[in-house]
């Protein structure tokens, strides 16, 4: 699940900048928790904009650092327009192993992504999982379950407050849908 509309000005970016959410919150988390399966176990990223849904939909919740966005380093809440062009430039040409001064490239979010995902799905349990997470994250996880070069992480949208879901049966993994 991807956390409700984070309060912060288009044009800036932000990955761990730990953001809070829109007034539009309480709509968003009703709409999503029609579509959550009851009795779920949930998993957060520590950030406050996905901490606030898990604390709505769940009692108790783990947070789990490897679930954060992406590291800007230091163009985090910077404007976009205000990053050196060149420098931009060279990190969009290649964002998947290129990082922004003091941040992590998508490769280096995958690796720690992948890490979580293979804990995750090691156990052999039928437990029902809500992650309370961001779109690089969910970009990795669903680059992964189709072999999709990381590269191609950004032909298919997602949507803030939306759920993804991914069964797993006898260790066979199925993206069910996506950005719902």
């Amino acid at each position: 699940m991807r956390h409700t509309t984070p309060n912060i000005e288009k044009g800036i970016c932000y990955g761990q900048a730990d953001i809070d959410v829109t007034q539009t919150f309480e709509s968003e988390v009703k709409r999503i928790e029609q579509l959550l399966p009851a009795g779920s176990k949930c998993i957060s990223s520590p950030l406050l904009r996905c901490r606030r849904m898990a604390d709505r939909i769940s009692e108790g919740y783990e947070l789990d650092n490897r679930l954060k966005e992406m590291s800007f380093g230091e163009w985090e809440q910077k404007k976009w327009s205000d990053i050196n062009k060149n420098t931009l430039d060279q990190w969009m040409q290649d964002f998947v192993n290129n990082a922004p001064p003091r941040g992590e490239s998508f490769e280096d979010l995958k690796k720690r992504v992948q890490d979580f995902w293979n804990d995750l799905t090691k156990n052999k349990s039928t437990e029902k999982i809500v992650v309370c997470t961001h779109g690089g994250v969910i970009r990795s996880i669903v680059a992964h379950l189709l072999s999709m070069p990381l590269e191609q992480v950004f032909n298919f949208h997602l949507d803030f407050a939306s759920l993804t879901k991914v069964a797993i049966h006898h260790q066979q993994f199925r993206l069910e849908y996506l950005n719902r």
